[in-house]
C-alpha cells in the first residue's frame, strides 16, 4: 500500500483519536481536521510529532476549510458533528448548521476532488423504537426520534442519492454505541457512564432497564474503517452497513450485571418510562458476509479496561469537569 492520506473530519473526538492511532500504526498518513468544539484539544496531543500525522484547525460547516483539508488525500472519513441526542437538542441551531447543513454541503463538495473514498459515519440509533422480537437489518425501516438521528438519516440519503454521480466510492456505516477508552475519552455513554458512577460510589438511577441497544469498541470501528478503506469497490459502494456485532447487543440489565461482577456494592435504582424511548437488537449479518468483519472486543471486556484503568487512578478529575469527558456543551 503506497502511503494513502486519510482526512478525518472531527479527528479529535472520541472516535477520532482512536482512528489515528489505529491507522497511523497500519500505514496510512493521518490529517485531521476538528474545530474543537468541545475544548478537547488535548486529544491530538499523542500524534503531534509524527510525521505521517498532520493536524488543521478547521470547520466542516466552513467549505474554505474543507478544501484547504482535502488537497493530498486519498480518502475522507466523515465524523463531524454533534453527537448525540442531549447535545442536539441543547443547541438546535448548532445541530442544523453542522449536522445537516454542514454535512451535506461537504458530501456534495467532495465529489470532483478525487478520492478514493468517502465513509459517512451514521448511527443505529436510526432505527429508534422496533418491536421486542425484531431484528433491524439495514434495509429496515428508519424511525429517527431525534435531532441527532434525523440528521443523521438525511446525510444518508444526501450520499446515496450522489451514488450515480459521484467519482468517490460513498459508503455508509451506522455505528453502534461506541465503548472502549480514548484520548477524548467519553462518560456520557451507557457503558463508561454506568461503570465510572458506579466505581465511584454514586447511586445510578437506570430507566428501562431492559430496552436493548448494540455497542462496539472504539478499536472494532477502527478496524472496520480500515475494511472500508481496503474493500473492493464493489463491496461497499453506496452501501450501507450495520457498524459492530451480534455478540454486544446488550439490555442496559445485563449492561449492569456484568459491571457488578467487578463492583459487587452497587447501588442501583431501576425505574421506569425514562425520557429515552429507543429500543433496538440489530442484526450485524450484512457486514459480516460482505466484510468478514467481527468485533474483537466484548462489551464485558470494555468494562473490565474501564475498571481497571479507574483502579490506576485515571480520570479522577470526571466528577468535577464533566464537560471534559462528555459533550455537554460546546464552543461555537
Amino acid at each position: 500500500m503506497s502511503k494513502r492520506k486519510v482526512l478525518l473530519l472531527g479527528g479529535a473526538g472520541y472516535v477520532g483519536a482512536v482512528l489515528s492511532s489505529h491507522l497511523l500504526k497500519q500505514g496510512y498518513s493521518v490529517r485531521a481536521l476538528d474545530n474543537f468544539v468541545y475544548e478537547n484539544e488535548f486529544a491530538v496531543v499523542p500524534y503531534f510529532g509524527d510525521p505521517d500525522y498532520e493536524f488543521i484547525k478547521g470547520d466542516i460547516a466552513n467549505l474554505e476549510d474543507v478544501a484547504n483539508a482535502i488537497e493530498g488525500v486519498s480518502d475522507v472519513v466523515i465524523l463531524a458533528g454533534l453527537v448525540g441526542d442531549p447535545i442536539t437538542k441543547k443547541y438546535p441551531e448548532a445541530s442544523e448548521t453542522i449536522n445537516n447543513i454542514g454535512v451535506q454541503d461537504c458530501i456534495s463538495f467532495l465529489n470532483g476532488k478525487g478520492l478514493s473514498n468517502v465513509i459517512f459515519i451514521s448511527t443505529c440509533s436510526n432505527y429508534g423504537l422496533i418491536k421486542e422480537d425484531e431484528l433491524a437489518d439495514e434495509e429496515f425501516e428508519l424511525n429517527p426520534l431525534s435531532l441527532y438521528a434525523t440528521a443523521k438519516v438525511e446525510g444518508e440519503k444526501h450520499l446515496l442519492k450522489m451514488s450515480d454521480s459521484a467519482d468517490y466510492t460513498g459508503t455508509i456505516l451506522r455505528f453502534a454505541t461506541a465503548f472502549g477508552l480514548s484520548p477524548r475519552m467519553r462518560f456520557d455513554l451507557t457503558v463508561s457512564e454506568f461503570t465510572r458512577d458506579l466505581f465511584f460510589g454514586k447511586e445510578l438511577v437506570v430507566y428501562d432497564e431492559h430496552t436493548w441497544r448494540p455497542y462496539c469498541h472504539l478499536r472494532d470501528f477502527s478496524r472496520l474503517i480500515q475494511m472500508v478503506l481496503e474493500a473492493d469497490k464493489a463491496k461497499v459502494d453506496s452501501q450501507v452497513f450495520n457498524a459492530g456485532g451480534d455478540v454486544n447487543n446488550f439490555t442496559k440489565k445485563m449492561i449492569i450485571d456484568e459491571i457488578q461482577k467487578h463492583i459487587p456494592d452497587s447501588k442501583i435504582v431501576y425505574n421506569a418510562k425514562g425520557s429515552d424511548p429507543r429500543n433496538y437488537r440489530v442484526s450485524f449479518k450484512k457486514v459480516k458476509e460482505v466484510l468478514g468483519f467481527e468485533p474483537k472486543f466484548t462489551v464485558k471486556q470494555g468494562i473490565k479496561e474501564l475498571v481497571d484503568a479507574l483502579e490506576t487512578g485515571l480520570y479522577s478529575d470526571s466528577n468535577e469537569a464533566p464537560e471534559k469527558y462528555g459533550n455537554y456543551q460546546i464552543r461555537y
